[in-house]
């Protein structure tokens, strides 16, 4: 049975899909991109404070299927430019101090809303 995870405290989704279905014990999370959910402004300053907000996001997305970081078990990261890279990884490793997930990371050409990091996360209760 599939269960679509919807929380106030992360952004709304900008298009036909969910914050993130739960399917078993499996969470699937939509890519995460760098808008505040209260104000609806997005968090585009610099790389870290983008960085930021999104882990934030995905953290208020994990918690609406009662999970944390701990139960991620795959990242995927799209960035508009390979030069972010040690800036985005130093922001997103304060999130996973113990256990890593399996990741990749990729450079794209075109994100949502012109924004610089999405993140789109597999967790697992």
């Amino acid at each position: 049975m599939n269960k679509i995870i919807n929380t106030p405290n992360a952004p709304e989704a900008i298009g036909p899909y969910s914050q993130a279905i739960l399917s078993g014990n499996t969470l699937y999370c939509s890519g995460q991109i760098a808008i505040n959910p209260v104000t609806g402004n997005l968090v585009i300053d610099n790389i870290t404070a983008e960085t930021n907000q999104v882990m934030k996001n995905i953290l208020a997305v994990l918690k609406g299927a009662q999970m944390n970081f701990e139960n991620v078990v795959k990242c995927s990261i799209f960035m508009k430019d390979m030069n972010d890279y040690t800036a985005i990884n130093k922001e997103y490793a304060k999130s996973f101090l113990k256990n890593h997930p399996a990741r990749e990371a990729v450079q794209v050409s075109v994100l949502p809303k012109n924004v610089n990091v999405e993140i789109s996360i597999i967790a697992v209760k």
